[in-house]
C-alpha cells in the first residue's frame, strides 16, 4: 500500500470488482447480501444513463480497486437545502489505515462542491467504532436516528 493511492471515478470495467466489494461490505456490516443482478442494476445507475444521479469513486492500489464510495444528491426539508448523501464507503481490510478513507472523503467533498452542495451526510452502524473514530477525526458530528426500510405492497 502506498501512502497516497489514487481515487478516481468508477469506470465500467470496475463494475465486477465494485460488486465484489459491495458483497464484502454487506457481510462486514452483517446485512443481507445484495441482489444477484447487482452488476446490471449498478451499470444502469452509473453508466447507462446520460446524467447519472448515483456517483461512485474508487480507491486503487496499483491496478486493483481496493475501495469505493457512492453518493447521490438528496434534500433536507428541515434545512430547505440539498446535500450529498454518501450511501457507502468501504475499503478492504488490507487497505485500511493508509489514508485511503481520507482520500475518498476528500474526493467526495470535491464532488459535493462540483454539484454546488455544502454538506455531506451518511450513516454508520453504531458498533463500527473504527469508522466512528475516523469520521470524528474529520470533524463530522453524529445525529441519533434509526433508519427504516419499508416496501409497500411486499
Amino acid at each position: 500500500m502506498t501512502e497516497h493511492t489514487p481515487v478516481r471515478p468508477a469506470r465500467p470495467e470496475d463494475l465486477a470488482r465494485i460488486v465484489e466489494l459491495v458483497r464484502e461490505h454487506t457481510a462486514f456490516e452483517r446485512a443481507a447480501p445484495p441482489p444477484p443482478d447487482l452488476a446490471e442494476r449498478l451499470r444502469g445507475l452509473l453508466f447507462d444513463t446520460p446524467a447519472p444521479r448515483l456517483g461512485c469513486l474508487v480507491a486503487t492500489a496499483g491496478d486493483t480497486v481496493v475501495g469505493y464510495a457512492t453518493c447521490a444528491p438528496e434534500i433536507s426539508t428541515w434545512d430547505g437545502a440539498e446535500y450529498l448523501h454518501m450511501d457507502c464507503l468501504y475499503l478492504t481490510e488490507a487497505a485500511r489505515g493508509h489514508g485511503l478513507g481520507r482520500s475518498l472523503m476528500t474526493a467526495l467533498a470535491t464532488e459535493a462542491t462540483r454539484r454546488g452542495l455544502t454538506e455531506i451526510q451518511w450513516q454508520s452502524p453504531p458498533w463500527n467504532e473504527n469508522a466512528i473514530r475516523f469520521y470524528e477525526t474529520l470533524g463530522a458530528t453524529p445525529k441519533e436516528k434509526r433508519r427504516y426500510t419499508w416496501r409497500p405492497g411486499a
